[in-house]
């Protein structure tokens, strides 16, 4: 059974960084999407980043239609973790972020009904 764990997050001051992991236990699939999720208080949830894996190949989005250039989403394949580093944060940064995966999704995309496993989610604050 998959397992996703966020962790990383905290308080930070606008124009500050953080670095977010998701450590995916029990992950065997050869081929799979893992994304970013961010969800504020009283909006939808919106997706950040994302990358897939097929075939052997890794491909990085590291923001979705250009609207994070400021994020940038790596993988450690060694510990089967996935990071975001979101660096000149705003207050409208703040979010609880999620990250999700599908084993059948290709390419990864940002359509949160599209993937099947849901990390808990790790609270950003950014307020000075």
């Amino acid at each position: 059974q998959l397992q996703l764990v966020e962790s990383g997050g905290g308080l930070v001051q606008p124009g500050g960084s953080l670095r977010l992991s998701c450590a995916a236990s029990g992950i065997t699939w050869p081929n799979y999407a893992i994304a970013w999720f961010r969800q504020a208080p009283g909006k939808e949830r919106e997706g950040v980043s994302c990358i897939d894996i097929r075939g052997g190949n890794i491909r990085y989005v590291h923001s979705m239609k250009g609207r994070f250039p400021q994020f940038t989403i790596s993988r450690d394949g060694a510990k089967n973790t996935i990071y975001l580093q979101m660096n000149s944060l705003k207050p409208e940064d703040t979010a609880v972020y999620y990250c999700a995966a599908d084993q059948r999704l290709f390419p990864c995309d940002y359509e949160d009904y599209d993937y099947d496993y849901w990390g808990q989610g790790t609270q950003v604050t950014v307020s000075s």
